[in-house]
């Protein structure tokens, strides 16, 4: 598992390799849940799927492309960040650390 920021704005991403792919699961914030998922594969095909209201596909799919493009097998990156009435500086905040994550995929 790895994890950029701090307190209720710390975000986590953990790895799960399998036989022919890769597993992400995305947390963080005061309360994780699954938002979205994306699913991408080397040859090019992307699929994804968002709960209504929620805006963690911006941050999964790039984490999925980036895992994909490093690693070249099919990856699935799912979760979700949630912090409590967040300021338009608190999801920026957010989103900052989730593409640190990135970094060190």
């Amino acid at each position: 598992m790895i994890t950029a920021g701090e307190g209720k704005y710390m975000v986590w991403l953990k790895r799960q390799d399998m036989d022919k792919g890769m597993v992400l699961m995305l947390g963080g914030g005061e309360k994780s849940h699954i938002g979205g998922a994306a699913y991408v594969t080397p040859e090019g095909s992307e699929d994804t799927m968002t709960m209504e209201g929620h805006k963690d596909l911006d941050v999964l799919l790039p984490i999925a492309r980036a895992a994909c493009r490093k690693y070249k097998v099919p990856v699935l990156a799912t979760g979700g960040v949630h912090v409590d009435n967040a300021t338009k500086e608190e999801v920026e905040l957010l989103i900052k650390n989730c593409r640190e994550l990135m970094e060190c995929i």
